[in-house]
Parts: C-alpha cells; structure tokens; sequence
C-alpha cells in the first residue's frame, strides 16, 4: 500500500492534459509546482525542491530575482561542473548578470531587458566573446527555471547574442616552420617546440604531458590530461571533451627530439638530486616542476620568434600552423581533426576553410592524371 505523504513531503498527481504535477508548499504558505511527462521526473523535481527549502536556497518561491535564481542554481549544479566551469559561471554572474539583472523579479525578465543588457555590454567596450559566454550562462540557468516550473519560457533563447568576427589565424608556412626549428636547435625546450608544430597539440595538454603517456618504441602518445584553473590554482584536470583524449602518431624527427630531451633531463635530474622534483612530466622547469604559462609566451617563445625574425604571434598559433601545413599537403581532414583532438571534421573545415580551394586543385590535378590529361 502506498503511504501517504506528509504535509511537507509535497503532493504529485497526474493532470487531465497527460501530464505528471508536484507541488510543494514554502514556510510562507505559498506553493510551487513541478511539471513532467512522468511520474518519475516529477518526483526527482519534487525530491530537489524539497531539498533546496530544507536548506533555506530560494529557488521554490515565486518572489526571487533574478540574482536569488542564479546564486540557488550554481549552489545546485556546481558540484556537476568542472571546477574552472564553476569558476567562470560565478564570475559572470558575480561581475555581469547580477548587476545588470540581478534586482529583476524572476517571472517579470523579458527578452528585451537581455537585449537590451548585451547592447549595453557591447556598447561599454566588452568583449563580444565575454557577452556570449555569460549569455550562455543565462540561458543554461533559464532552461533550469523552465524545467522547475518557475519560468513559463526561457527568454534568453528568445534574444540574439552577438556573433564572433572569426579573427584571420596567424600561421607558418614551411619555410618559415624550418626557420624556427633551426633557431630552437639545442634549447632545453626543443623537443616543446618541435611537438607543438608537429601535433598540433594544446598548451595545457603539453604543460601536463607525463613520459608515461608516451611509447617512443612505437612512436606513439596518448593525451590524457590537460590543465584546469581551480580556486586553488592550476591543476592538471580531465580534457576538456572525450574526443581530446586522444592518441596521437608521432613523426621520426620529433622521436629523436624526444629522445635527446630526455638525456638532456637525466642529466638535470642528476645534478640536482633530491632536489629534483620528481613528477614525470615531460618539459619542466630546471628543477622539474611544471613550466609556468608565461613561458608559452612571454619569457621563451617570443624571444625566439624574434630570434628568428619572424613575425609575432601566439603559442596557440603553431596548433593552427600544423593543422593548416598538413592540409595544404593532402592529409585527409578526418586524420587532421583526431590528431587535434576535436569533436566534429565541421569543426576542423570550418578553421580551416582556407585551406580547402588548394585542396581541391590538388584533387582536380589527380583527376586529370586519373582520366589521362
């Protein structure tokens, strides 16, 4: 037999639309529902918002803000987010939506108050990148509001972010690539270098690359971990998606690069004893510690862009030179794509677009060998 629910246990009953409703009653007095197709769902809607008042978090009421929603809503999902995730969301609610929205009944926000703030946002020099993010933000928290019943719709899928200017990469080409490579010759950090053109690797995933992700026998690597900013610092953290752990084919000219930087560290390790610090990371500090970020760009490779009087640019931009010099070569783009370690080959042929019309003149000039013209 069933047993009957308390009177603060809330109450769930099927509608006469087909639906599935859970009501759940404040300390006011006043009452919450919860909506969905089963009974199931309900119930786990039921079971969080039972707990969000048991804890004194406002996300039941109808009388929040927009603020109160946005504070009860990362206290809730948090815990599901990465921890560098969970830091952004804070700091665009902290430093964007708060302010601009925060004081708005939750039920009285419009379209055109969202609007209006990206506008203004924009208008103050904001970066169309930051806007977008803390939009996304909004949005993932309104779907929120609408599945809990605290929201009819989510008004920020009815408003128009602005859209990126996709900025022209800087790349190498060949022989400026040789240039660079001849400049690092016999640097401590050759072997970074020489890995970062040749796999298109990213920083983070370079900065906490282990020897035991590598099989210099087989010529091989397997990407595993990259880097994540937490309240604590920087950690070495989970990819950031499935399709970033990923292995990757290594050339022989970055085996032999490996293999030299591997001596050149013994030998470090050796000299400094116990005072190494030990962690098997691949390209280290003097001391063995993980390379600071500046050393991606400031202290080490701009110095050796200079060097080589090349023009400036980001670390970021030799994954971008690799990617593009192999596929003006002919690579297939799906080899390319799981080299990067990217989700989709759309994703890879929309970076590198500019790449595709040589391409295809290279697969025209096969066709006419093909046909005999």
């Amino acid at each position: 037999m069933t047993r009957k629910r308390g009177n603060n246990e809330g109450t769930i009953r099927k509608r006469s639309d087909g639906r599935w409703e859970a009501r759940i009653v404040a300390e006011d007095g006043t009452r919450r529902s919860f909506y969905g197709k089963t009974r199931q769902e309900v119930a786990r809607l039921l079971a969080a918002g039972i707990r969000d008042r048991d804890a004194g978090l406002t996300a039941y009421t109808d009388r929040q803000t927009v603020e109160q929603f946005l504070q009860s809503w990362l206290e809730r999902t948090q815990h599901t987010l990465k921890p560098s995730t969970a830091m952004r969301y804070a700091q665009d609610i902290r430093v964007h939506l708060a302010p601009a929205l925060g004081h708005v009944m939750l039920t009285k926000l419009t379209a055109q108050q969202v609007q209006a703030v990206y506008a203004r946002k924009l208008s103050d020099g904001l970066a169309v990148s930051t806007v977008r993010n803390f939009h996304a933000v909004l949005r993932t928290a309104l779907d929120d509001a609408v599945r809990l019943g605290l929201v009819q719709r989510n008004v920020a899928t009815m408003t128009t972010p602005p859209s990126i200017r996709r900025a022209e990469m800087a790349t190498l080409d060949e022989a400026q690539a040789r240039k660079l490579l001849a400049v690092v010759a016999g640097d401590r950090l050759e072997a970074l270098l020489v890995m970062a053109r040749a796999t298109g690797m990213r920083r983070g995933e370079l900065m906490t690359l282990k020897w035991a992700d590598i099989d210099l026998d087989n010529a091989s690597l397997q990407v595993r971990r990259t880097i994540q900013r937490t309240p604590h610092g920087w950690i070495a953290g989970e990819p950031k998606s499935r399709y970033s752990r990923r292995r990757i084919a290594l050339p022989q000219t970055l085996v032999a690069a490996l293999r030299r930087h591997r001596i050149r560290q013994s030998e470090e390790r050796l000299k400094l004893g116990e005072a190494w610090l030990d962690e098997d990371l691949v390209f280290t500090t003097p001391i063995g510690s993980r390379l600071p970020r500046s050393v991606f760009e400031h202290s080490w490779f701009h110095p050796l862009l200079q060097k080589a009087a090349l023009p400036r640019m980001r670390f970021h931009d030799l994954r971008h030179t690799a990617a593009t010099l192999l596929l003006a070569r002919g690579i297939n783009p799906k080899v390319v794509s799981e080299m990067l370690g990217h989700s989709s080959i759309a994703i890879t042929l929309s970076l590198y677009g500019h790449v595709t019309p040589h391409m295809q003149q290279q697969a025209a000039d096969t066709m006419d060998r093909v046909l005999g013209g």
